[in-house]
C-alpha cells in the first residue's frame, strides 16, 4: 500500500470531524436565535423547550442533546446575546462615515442596540428573574455584564478621553439606566409621539460637550468634567 493510500483515511476523518463540529454549531446557533425570538415574541412564561426547537428546524432529540433543558438553555442563549451585541455595536460604528464616529453616533447606535430584538430578550430575562429563584441566579449579574461590554467598548471607541477613571463608569451607568427605561417605553408606544428621541437629543447635546470629537483634537471640552482633586471633600 502506498503512503499516499495509507493517509487518505485520515483526512476523511478529519474532514468528517470538521462537518460534525461545523453542524454542531449551525444547529446550536439556530436554537439559541430561536430562544431570543420566543423571549421577544412569547416572554419568558411562553418560551419552552419545544417552541424553541420548532422555530430552530431541528427535532427535540437534537435540542435535549445540546440543551437538555430550558434553563440550561436560556443560559447558552444569554452569552450568545451578550456577545452578538457586542459584535454588532463594535460592527455597526466601524462603517459609520468619519464624520459620525463621535459620542453622538455612538448613542444613536447604543439606542438602536437597545431597541433591537437581543437587547428585548435580554430585558425579559432581567423582568422575569425578579419573581423567578432559578432564573434571578441565572441573571443576577446581567446589567453589570451588560454595562461591562458597553465600557469596553467606549474605551475601545474613546481611547483619548480625558475624563477621570471614576467618572466613565458611573456616567456609562446612568446612560444605561436612562436607555432601559426608555425601551420599556419604545416596546409599548414605539415612540409614536416622538418623547424618547426628544431626550435622547438632549442626552447627545450634553454628552458632546463633555466628550469632544476624535477626529477633531483642537477642540476642547466646552463642559470639562472637574478633576477628583479639585473636587471638595467632605463637610
Amino acid at each position: 500500500m502506498s503512503v499516499s493510500a495509507r493517509r487518505r483515511p485520515s483526512r476523511r476523518r478529519g474532514e468528517s470531524r470538521r462537518t460534525q463540529e461545523e453542524r454542531r454549531t449551525r444547529t446550536q446557533r439556530l436554537l439559541l436565535d430561536a430562544t431570543m425570538e420566543c423571549l421577544v415574541d412569547l416572554g419568558w412564561s411562553g418560551t419552552s423547550t419545544t417552541e424553541v426547537a420548532r422555530r430552530a428546524g431541528v427535532s427535540r432529540g437534537a435540542q435535549q442533546h445540546h440543551y437538555p433543558t430550558k434553563m440550561v438553555l436560556v443560559a447558552a442563549a444569554l452569552e450568545h446575546l451578550l456577545e452578538r451585541q457586542r459584535l454588532a455595536y463594535e460592527s455597526a460604528f466601524a462603517v459609520l462615515p468619519p464624520e459620525r464616529r463621535n459620542v453622538e453616533g455612538a448613542l444613536d447606535l447604543l439606542w438602536e442596540v437597545f431597541r433591537g430584538r437581543p437587547a428585548r430578550a435580554l430585558l425579559e430575562l432581567a423582568v422575569a428573574a425578579r419573581t423567578d429563584d432559578d432564573l434571578r441566579v441565572l441573571c443576577r449579574d446581567i446589567n453589570e455584564r451588560i454595562l461591562q461590554v458597553i465600557l469596553e467598548v467606549f474605551e475601545r471607541l474613546f481611547p483619548r478621553n480625558e475624563l477621570p477613571d471614576d467618572v466613565v463608569p458611573t456616567m456609562l451607568r446612568g446612560v444605561f439606566a436612562m436607555f432601559i427605561g426608555l425601551s420599556v417605553q419604545n416596546a409599548l408606544d414605539d415612540d409614536d409621539r416622538g418623547h424618547q428621541q426628544a431626550v435622547l437629543t438632549q442626552v447627545k447635546t450634553i454628552a458632546r460637550m463633555i466628550i469632544p470629537d476624535p477626529h477633531d483634537p483642537g477642540r476642547a471640552a466646552t463642559c470639562p468634567v472637574p478633576d477628583a482633586a479639585a473636587r471638595p471633600g467632605p463637610a
